[in-house]
């Protein structure tokens, strides 16, 4: 039947017994092709189920499902699938439609459409991608029952990434899974659940130091003090779990007395932010987040880098001063493991945003407290025991790297910083 019989309204365009048709167009990209087939479709009275379209290097791949026409068992048909090719071919017309050209593809799908269920988005990132690596991780996807629905490309650089919305398959698997794909590969993954949540209000919350900052604030005080080498070795114990945070940092702290306190600024003056950082918060800013810094270091050099910034909140433990000098001691309670994860709760109440749309990004294990709490923790360049407690993992050293795990492709933070 050509194209030109239009029978919209009619017996012919009514649905049919609950199948439906797949209509792919495929070939070089020109302005119009989709408005021409759309105007097709309305006027064959076909119900639109579904589209999507994708372009790539100018070639263009349209995918669309409708309704399956209604049809006469003995016309040979097949589903009213080459009536609809033929009619939408003629409407394809002048812009060239055979070999080398424009190709349209029409398929039957019998039954009932089937609800694809609750779905996942997953974020690979990783210096370069190759093929045999995102085939791993589709092969993971499928071991898990999950199907890969969408693929869209993040970025290019600083590093590439690819965002892919998985149907079916239990969360709980397709995590362990592609973890498992992840370290093997030695690329970044995360897996968190698609829905509105995204769009919504959110609350970030970062660690500072060797997350926000490159290097450690006390470091560059005891370098100053001259007992760099001391503050290492108490350090290292605290990693090792031979010593506690808070006895380590009581320890730090004792070495640091009679430190005159303007050093303080001069370290806040040295601080070297990690790269990516200022477009991190600038982009996150324009997207309407709640910002907040929660560390360990210390007030006193941190919160004028936060004010630059344009952080909305500061938590970190308060050095003591007398007499010009620093005392070794805190002022008021430390700001630890438990302290982190506090002030995340305190701030996501103040900002009126509720803990499963908050981030949180960390690297070390006082972070985990807050991490846990979180609706998505990242940890960033993190120790072992952090990253396989994080929801998702980014070991790029560039901390914008963080807008691909929130779904922000580099065109759009580019086409921010233009305006």
């Amino acid at each position: 039947m050509a194209g030109g019989d239009r029978v919209a309204g009619g017996d012919r365009a009514a649905g049919g017994d609950g199948g439906s048709l797949v209509v792919t167009v495929s070939g070089p990209d020109r302005p119009g092709i989709s408005v021409r087939i759309f105007e097709r479709l309305a006027w064959l009275g076909l119900e639109l189920l579904d589209v999507e379209q994708v372009q790539v290097h100018g070639r263009l791949l349209l995918c669309l499902e409708v309704a399956a026409p209604a049809h006469d068992d003995d016309d040979g048909d097949d589903d009213g699938a080459t009536w609809v090719r033929e009619s939408v071919e003629e409407a394809l017309g002048g812009l060239q439609v055979g070999p080398g050209h424009l190709q349209v593809v029409v398929t039957p799908v019998a039954g009932p459409r089937l609800a694809s269920g609750p779905r996942q988005l997953v974020t690979v990132l990783a210096p370069r991608l190759a093929a045999a690596t995102l085939g791993g991780l589709f092969g993971r996807i499928a071991a898990a029952g999950g199907n890969v629905d969408r693929i869209v490309r993040l970025s290019r650089y600083p590093v590439t990434s690819y965002q892919l919305v998985v149907s079916g398959g239990e969360p709980g698997r397709l995590r362990r899974e592609l973890s498992a794909e992840a370290a093997r590969q030695s690329v970044d993954v995360a897996v968190q659940a698609a829905g509105l949540h995204r769009r919504a209000k959110h609350l970030i919350v970062l660690d500072v130091d060797s997350t926000l900052l490159q290097g450690e604030v006390i470091d560059l005080l005891a370098e100053r003090a001259g007992c760099a080498a001391e503050v290492a070795a108490v350090t290292a114990a605290a990693m090792a779990g031979e010593v506690d945070f808070a006895e380590a940092m009581h320890r730090r702290l004792a070495l640091l007395a009679g430190l005159d306190a303007g050093v303080l600024e001069e370290v806040a003056e040295d601080l070297v932010l990690t790269p990516g950082a200022r477009t991190l918060v600038r982009t996150l800013k324009r997207l309407g987040y709640v910002t907040a810094v929660v560390s360990g270091g210390f007030v006193q050099v941190i919160e004028r880098l936060a004010g630059e910034l344009g952080i909305d909140h500061v938590a970190a433990n308060v050095l003591e001063v007398a007499d010009g000098r620093l005392t070794g001691r805190l002022v008021g309670a430390m700001v630890d493991r438990a302290g982190k994860a506090e002030a995340l709760a305190r701030f996501a109440e103040s900002a009126g945003v509720p803990l499963s749309q908050t981030v949180a990004v960390g690297d070390g294990a006082n972070d985990l407290d807050m991490l846990a709490a979180a609706g998505l923790g990242i940890a960033f360049n993190a120790k072992p025991a952090v990253r396989s407690a994080a929801d998702a993992t980014l070991n790029v050293p560039y901390l914008d790297a963080i807008l691909f795990l929130l779904g922000i492709s580099r065109d759009e933070i580019e086409a921010a910083d233009g305006e």
